[in-house]
């Protein structure tokens, strides 16, 4: 009995003790509700956790010198231990004001916030995402009014930043590169793979980004944060579903999403579906007449016709659907491990690259009668596993393993000539596999950012052809020789807190890349003197800036870093006709390109009302891969398809600076109204093949844009312009004074882009805490106009109009 009562007496003692160790701190808005998912952190020591549904999070009985209570949309608060005992540990979060500073990933792929950064980087939030209703990826980065977007076809999205695209700008999904080795220096579309309704949240990290991402980060880094699972921190399980319908008429779009997320105590999983379908895109009725779509090619009877389209505002043929798949799950066996899979699924319908069939011969008769893209496939599986626990290593470490399968073709046929029979499809099949691990370390005033990451790429390219007429088979050529690229690497980022008023940031990688391709197909069809092509080469890229903050009012941020991008499969080995008689083919020797780039910013908070940030860059671009003149076997002409081609390769042949900056203001207004603006100038210079400078092809004209916007508890209202300057002729890059079939046409009859602007309104309306309504009216004058170097024309008036179901 005496046995048992000091067992009792023992048990107590250790209840008491546990309870003691665990400190609930209770997080609210200034109405007392619950603010769920705000993140609590202290890097002394060393904690980091978020608050549940119901706004509660559990601090260990320890002193903490500064504890930091985040939540987007809120007022970030820092408390001390002892101030959170006089509070009663009772958070209350204000409503947001004007910061300096956000919580970002972009930057070292770790939370941080951005008031301790030198790099400039953009968030846009999930709040914004529903309230702009973007159809696609694409137009979700075009909205930000901070990242330009060239489209060639309906199915499509190619950002520009600072000047550069496609293969020089990095895409990253919830930590992982999408970049593949078959990236190319033309416009792309891979980012429309990406669910717009799965977003949480995305970042755009401007600048060279090469020390964390490594190759491919020289213009801009874009990471998109889908949606996450969450745990119930008690025993009772959660579960949230969400269901939405739109409608667009401009393209007379019908889409449908569903996602649920259910959460236990230690496993969560999350589900979520699209599915779109969009029509013919309509462009606009005012605006150049050389954006009509007059005519289209159909076939009838066996024979190619051209027809007379009955409304040239009707832009044939550019419809597609497409189905997106997100599945996650999550296990966290104690509260210092989780481990997290996701697995995403994105292919879209066959669809028409809509800048092609409006090519004319110079007979005047349509050059293509079929140019489209097959099913664009997208798949991928990623597993993390992170560790938070503090020791002499590390604070947090992150393992994160992916395998992603990527498969696109083309699909092309001549109206006339020697091919009009033949329709060959160029099919390719990426299996990309990579590691990363990542460390983080906080010591004191001090903090290590460290890492290694290891990709690998096997391409598969497979051509052919069929006589449309007879039903035979033709042999072609494969697009890209049989390859293997493999890149691995190591970074090292440093940051200290020198005083309140200054911090530094440096950072240093190195990275080995390696490729190998077999030409053994292709020599079938063309006279190359070589069978193989290997490469093995390293690039050294580094980082260094300093921020100073006056004030918490006033943040000045300089920064200088390098990037590179490594040659892949598409530099390398890639065979196509670019022009008519025009080809590119292979290059064995070539190396990485640089970017150095040098960029000063400011941001100041007035009062509490209104702030401005400014950053002006100017990046030299050195041993670029470009498009230059070539031989084969001393010959400088080759026979390509029946036709005698000019030969061109890919070179590390010039250089190009840009130059040029972004101006953002932010106003808060009386009574719910608040005004934000957003300006981007660049320019800049690239080396063309006889040696000339030219305007560079990727350096968008100014654009920005201007939103008001009104909020209450029940509404939203946003009227907004977004605008773009214009292209002269003579300001317009070589390469694009070639392209008419995209351009309007001066009073001298040369190709130029115009100026445009279009003014919007949007709405969100809460019915009740389950149903919402949004509703918008786009491009209200309903302007006819195109970005800067697209072959497709922007939407003319736009009504849409969504349901929001969340349960």
């Amino acid at each position: 009995m005496k046995k048992l009562k000091y067992t009792f007496l023992l048990l107590s003692l250790l209840s008491a003790r546990m309870i003691q160790a665990q400190q609930r701190v209770t997080v609210r808005d200034k109405f007392g509700k619950p603010v769920p998912e705000a993140t609590v952190y202290s890097d002394k020591p060393y904690f980091k956790s978020e608050t549940d549904q119901n706004g509660f999070v559990e601090l260990p009985a320890i002193e903490f010198e500064q504890i930091v209570f985040y939540k987007m949309d809120f007022k970030t608060q820092k408390i001390s231990s002892q101030g959170l005992k006089i509070s009663n540990y009772l958070i209350t979060l204000q409503p947001s004001v004007l910061e300096i500073g956000e919580m970002v990933v972009s930057a070292t792929k770790w939370n941080q916030s951005s008031s301790d950064l030198s790099s400039k980087i953009s968030t846009i939030k999930a709040k914004d995402i529903a309230l702009q209703n973007p159809q696609t990826a694409a137009d979700l980065l075009a909205n930000s009014g901070e990242v330009f977007i060239q489209k060639s076809q309906q199915g499509g999205g190619s950002p520009m930043i600072r000047g550069f695209a496609t293969n020089r700008l990095l895409y990253v999904v919830d930590g992982v590169r999408m970049n593949s080795a078959i990236f190319r220096a033309g416009n792309i579309q891979n980012v429309i793979s990406i669910d717009a309704f799965a977003i949480e949240s995305a970042e755009v990290l401007f600048g060279p980004g090469s020390v964390i991402y490594g190759s491919d980060a020289i213009g801009g880094v874009m990471n998109f944060r889908t949606m996450t699972p969450k745990f119930s921190k008690s025993e009772k399980s959660i579960t949230k579903a969400n269901a939405l319908m739109r409608y667009s008429s401009a393209n007379n779009e019908k889409t449908g999403h569903f996602d649920v997320m259910v959460g236990w105590k230690k496993w969560a999983m999350l589900t979520s579906v699209s599915a779109n379908d969009f029509s013919d895109l309509r462009m606009g009725s005012h605006g150049p007449k050389e954006y009509l779509r007059t005519f289209y090619v159909e076939r009838q009877d066996s024979v190619d016709r051209v027809v007379e389209n009955s409304n040239p505002l009707l832009q044939k043929p550019t419809a597609y659907s497409q189905v997106n798949l997100m599945q996650k799950v999550s296990f966290t066996p104690n509260e210092n491990w989780q481990i997290d899979y996701g697995f995403h699924y994105s292919e879209t319908s066959e669809y028409s690259r809509y800048d092609r069939l409006i090519e004319l011969t110079s007979s005047g008769l349509p050059r293509s009668a079929v140019w489209n893209y097959g099913p664009q496939k997208w798949m991928m599986n990623n597993l993390t596993i992170n560790h938070h626990k503090a020791n002499k290593f590390y604070n947090e470490m992150s393992i994160r393993l992916a395998q992603q399968y990527f498969e696109e073709s083309r699909i092309d046929r001549n109206f006339s000539g020697g091919n009009k029979n033949r329709l060959r499809t160029q099919l390719e099949k990426v299996d990309a596999y990579s590691l990363n691990v990542d460390f983080e370390k906080a010591i004191k005033n001090h903090k290590l950012y460290y890492g290694i990451e290891g990709v690998f790429n096997k391409v598969g390219s497979f051509g052919s052809a069929l006589n449309i007429k007879t039903g035979d088979s033709i042999p072609v050529a494969d697009r890209y020789p049989a390859s293997t690229w493999l890149s691995y690497g190591a970074y090292f980022t440093y940051q200290a807190n020198i005083s309140k008023l200054i911090s530094v940031q440096a950072g240093v990688r190195y990275n080995q890349f390696q490729l190998n391709s077999d030409f053994t197909r292709i020599l079938e069809f063309y006279p190359f003197d070589f069978t193989e092509a290997k490469l093995n080469k390293g690039a050294t890229t580094g980082s260094a800036g300093i921020v100073i903050r006056p004030s918490e009012k006033l943040k000045i941020s300089l920064v200088g870093s390098t990037g590179f991008r490594a040659p892949n499969v598409d530099d390398i080995g890639k065979i196509f006709d670019f022009g008519p008689s025009e080809i590119v083919v292979p290059n064995k020797n070539l190396s990485a390109e640089y970017a150095y780039n040098g960029e000063l910013s400011v941001s100041k908070i007035f009062g509490e009302y209104l702030k401005l940030d400014a950053t002006g860059y100017y990046t030299y671009l050195d041993n670029a891969m470009v498009r230059r003149a070539f031989q084969v076997n001393g010959a400088d002409s080759i026979l390509f398809d029946g036709v005698q081609s000019k030969v061109y390769a890919i070179q590390n042949a010039a250089y190009a600076t840009i130059f040029g900056f972004h101006a953002g203001l932010e106003l808060r207004l009386p009574s719910g109204f608040s005004l934000l603006s957003q300006y981007n100038f660049q320019n800049g210079v690239e080396e063309m093949n006889d040696g000339i400078e030219s305007r560079s092809r990727h350096a968008a004209p100014a654009f920005g844009v201007t939103r008001l916007t009104y909020t209450n508890e029940k509404v939203t209202l946003q009227l907004y312009a977004m605008y773009s300057a214009g292209l002269s002729f003579d300001e317009l890059n070589e390469e694009e004074k070639l392209k008419p079939a995209i351009y309007a046409m001066d009073e001298n009859g040369n190709p130029y882009s115009p100026a445009w602007y279009t003014l919007n309104l949007k709405t969100m309306f809460k019915i009740n805490d389950h149903f919402s309504v949004s509703a918008g009216l786009e491009n209200i004058l309903d302007r006819r106009y195109k970005t800067y170097s697209s072959g497709l024309v922007a939407p003319g008036r736009n009504f849409v109009l969504s349901l929001r179901g969340s349960f």
